[in-house]
């Protein structure tokens, strides 16, 4: 019976695109005093999350931002009742729409040794021009830039940021490029070691928790944010958004200087408006180095 129940808890994390896919619950022998092996279940640890609905099943609480999972029933006043409730749980309430702007940095120069020195190249500073005239002519008005860390991704948003004056820029070692979990299929061209997963899985991961989530409920009005980083950052956190299967991440595709964008409701729901566009480029601008 344990041993099904393991089975049951890892599907659920498979399908539900938390980052405890990584840590499948497993039956281990346990010596028992007739000498039969007692199946167990190991935990996975604390930041993989619980398990997820199952396949096709919507998670409406993903953020844990769902008004009802905010409030304690416990104090609840039977007196009040229902009005009451509804009170406590219209304070949690959204009521603004997020939309989320993910940016790749542009083509930089892939074969120096040193981050410092992974700078764009001239092809790649054009395509951040017009990254940033294609975002300047949305007339949206931007309530911020967050970018990674890293070089090539620090030069693109101060190129971009030029075309959209007084937008302020933050830097997060979040964004940073890594490898946010094993692909499946895995591919021959491209594999880190296991420590890199379990070190990169968990800051890719806190990234998507910490900047992708409905609207706070003090949020009044809709907001347009920019986050400029990398492809497998971007490809993970559209995964983790639309509540696909995370080990699919790298079967996705995106040019540099593309543009993705996701819509998060109040209500939590989640909407790819763009996944990687690039047509504002001209066809000998795009690449995807």
């Amino acid at each position: 019976m344990a041993f099904r129940q393991a089975l049951q808890l890892a599907a659920c994390g498979l399908a539900g695109g938390s980052a405890a896919v990584l840590f499948s619950a497993v039956a281990v022998g346990k010596p028992r005093a007739g000498g039969d092996a007692e199946p167990r279940v190991v935990e996975p640890p604390a930041w993989a999350g619980p398990a997820r609905p199952r396949p096709g099943v919507w998670d409406p609480n993903w953020d844990r931002r769902e008004p009802l999972s905010l409030v304690n029933l416990r104090k609840r006043n039977l007196e009040s009742g229902e009005e009451e409730l509804a009170s406590r749980l219209d304070h949690y309430k959204a009521k603004a729409t997020r939309h989320i702007f993910l940016i790749r940095h542009s083509q930089y120069h892939v074969d120096a040794s040193l981050e410092k020195d992974r700078t764009l190249t001239p092809l790649g500073r054009e395509q951040a021009e017009l990254t940033g005239l294609r975002l300047a002519s949305l007339g949206l008005k931007f309530n911020k830039i967050v970018h990674s860390s890293m070089t090539r991704a620090v030069e693109t948003t101060d190129i971009i940021s030029k075309h959209l004056p007084g937008v302020c820029k933050v830097s997060t070692d979040l964004l940073r490029e890594g490898a946010p979990i094993e692909p499946d299929p895995p591919v021959s061209h491209w594999k880190p070691e296991a420590v890199q997963y379990y070190e990169d899985g968990a800051r890719i991961e806190a990234a998507f928790r910490n900047y992708i989530h409905r609207a706070d409920a003090k949020q009044q009005e809709d907001s347009y944010e920019i986050f400029i980083c990398h492809a497998n950052v971007i490809r993970y956190i559209v995964c983790r958004a639309l509540q696909f299967p995370p080990e699919g991440w790298l079967r996705l595709s995106l040019n540099n200087g593309s543009i993705t964008h996701l819509v998060v409701r109040p209500d939590g729901r989640v909407a790819l408006r763009t996944l990687g566009d690039t047509g504002f480029m001209p066809p000998d601008k795009i690449s995807r180095s």
